[in-house]
């Protein structure tokens, strides 16, 4: 059992914040996991074929994220912003001081017994090989989030839009004693049962930082490493629904206003596709495809990822509000 005791300096200073570096290891691990996971098995069985191709599945974060246990403290900086953009987090992981990524490596290296010669190189060099690492992260959000961000993103803000409504109603004893059945709060502290190490605030950080995660599992993650604020990921509510199939009932509304293959496209890409995926589900002949696709890119309703020799396209945030509200 753990606990971090709150100031009123403490208490004026917790936040939420979406963090993509903190859906990186955890969705890793399911990647690489032998299980089948009850909620993002759907997710798994389109990402892996392409991360194994890609041979993500065997460079750096192979050895940096194991099946279990430590996750180096450098790979989740404590996000500046609500919602920082992904390059701002591989920038402030490339401005990680040497030392402490030797020292994350050293407890790395405790836990798993050895490190291997990628991160034995890291160890050694932490200013060139850190350029790396972030291009593979970069390389692995494209390839198995970025193009599913939209739809992962409005769990997220949904999860904090309802745990700011719950402080604003209840105050903030109520936020902590329901963020998470290992987490309660009483007399100024917060209390973590489960965790190993404590949590003195002298040597925490002031405040606390609140990250939801689709991927982090049924537990909690922590990373506590001063002067940053102590960061909490918990499991975001509505996760159980994310992969869920979408209604299609307001395509014949849209079908007039965007036109009916373009329509056909958006539905079609509840799913991240390529150009020929989609031409072999719609019936639409490829060079149609593509061209609709730069207009819906144009508008904002799609975006593109690239994935080795190949581009999957997904809808935005405006195209899943887009189709939700025709659907009303």
């Amino acid at each position: 059992m753990a606990e971090l005791a709150f100031s009123a300096n403490d208490l004026a200073q917790v936040r939420f914040a979406v963090s993509p570096m903190w859906e990186v290891a955890p969705s890793f691990r399911l990647l690489t996991s032998t299980s089948v996971h009850p909620v993002h098995r759907p997710w798994v069985e389109q990402v892996r074929p392409r991360m194994v191709a890609a041979g993500l599945d065997r460079g750096w974060l192979a050895e940096l994220i194991g099946s279990s246990g430590y996750v180096p403290d450098f790979l989740n900086p404590a996000p500046g912003q609500p919602a920082p953009a992904p390059a701002a987090e591989w920038d402030a992981i490339l401005a990680s001081p040497a030392d402490r990524v030797r020292q994350d490596l050293d407890h790395l290296a405790r836990h798993q017994g050895h490190l291997g010669p990628r991160l034995s190189s890291l160890r050694a060099d932490p200013s060139s090989r850190l350029a790396r690492l972030t291009q593979e992260i970069e390389r692995y959000w494209e390839l198995a989030l970025a193009p599913y961000w939209a739809r992962i993103r409005a769990v997220l803000n949904a999860d904090i839009f309802h745990r700011a409504r719950a402080v604003a109603e209840h105050g903030a004893g109520h936020l902590f004693n329901d963020l998470h059945t290992s987490v309660s709060w009483d007399d100024n502290t917060l209390t973590l049962v489960r965790r190993k190490h404590t949590m003195p605030r002298h040597s925490a950080g002031a405040g606390l930082l609140l990250i939801p995660s689709a991927f982090t599992g049924p537990g909690l993650r922590t990373r506590v490493r001063p002067p940053d604020p102590p960061q909490l990921a918990y499991p975001a509510r509505g996760v159980g629904m994310l992969w869920e199939s979408r209604s299609a009932t307001g395509t014949c509304a849209l079908a007039p206003v965007l036109g009916r293959s373009r329509t056909l496209l958006l539905t079609e890409l509840a799913t991240p596709a390529s150009t020929t995926e989609l031409a072999h589900r719609t019936g639409l002949s490829p060079a149609g495809v593509s061209q609709y696709l730069t207009a819906l890119r144009n508008a904002g309703l799609v975006s593109a990822h690239r994935t080795g020799r190949s581009v999957l396209y997904a809808r935005t945030a405006a195209a899943e509000a887009l189709l939700e509200a025709a659907s009303v």
